[in-house]
């Protein structure tokens, strides 16, 4: 088991509650998602955490295909999903460059709250890029660390990068605007077709881009 995975099991029993304080931002985002979502869809959820996404959206697509580093937040979105009755997703172990998603297989990849965190997020986009169907969407939300936030998180921000710069936290956490967020998906031949800045105690970017 590499650090990643290690430390995302150990949060995966807490993880639901501390997103709580940022439920709206969550909310908005998920209904901000379903205006792009069609009912014939194949959908990637990548890094999917508890599955709270992908059970919520599953009533608007074909199916999901979701996966995460983390053997228990998969533990954990299973137990959801059968506990909501959705029966459309498929919970799995993996991360994106898994040989089991072949290119082209995709009309939308989720990416809620995951590429500020990845160790190498342009090769992560090219990836998506690839497992896209032509015109196919990335539909994400990141949170903007060099934009608006109140001190409280601001401090625990801080926090969690000096763990994370000292490897007590083995998690590379970026500090990003929504502009270098929109230059990344740009470079890799996505076109943006829907964006908005969510605040609540923090700045998360709404955005939604299209394969070239």
């Amino acid at each position: 088991m590499n650090e990643p995975e290690a430390f995302w099991d150990k949060s995966a029993s807490k993880y639901d509650k501390t997103e709580e304080r940022f439920e709206y931002i969550h909310t908005k985002s998920r209904e901000n998602a379903k205006k792009h979502l069609k009912g014939a869809d194949i959908i990637l959820d990548y890094g999917c955490g508890t599955g709270t996404t992908s059970c919520e959206l599953a009533s608007e697509v074909k199916e999901i295909h979701s996966l995460d580093i983390s053997s228990k937040m998969i533990e954990l979105a299973d137990e959801k999903a059968a506990a909501s009755g959705v029966a459309n997703v498929t919970f799995v172990q993996a991360d994106i460059f898994d040989k089991r998603y072949e290119e082209g297989t995709f009309d939308a990849i989720l990416a809620f709250n995951v590429l500020h965190t990845v160790p190498n997020p342009h090769k992560v986009v090219e990836r998506m890029h690839a497992l896209l169907k032509p015109q196919g969407l990335v539909i994400s939300v990141t949170p903007c660390l060099r934009d608006k936030m109140s001190l409280l998180v601001g401090i625990q921000i801080l926090l969690f990068r000096i763990l994370s710069k000292i490897g007590i936290i083995p998690i590379p956490v970026r500090r990003l605007k929504s502009s270098e967020l929109d230059d990344l998906l740009k470079s890799r031949n996505f076109q943006i077709i829907d964006a908005e800045n969510i605040y609540k105690g923090a700045s998360s970017y709404f955005m939604v881009a299209k394969r070239g």
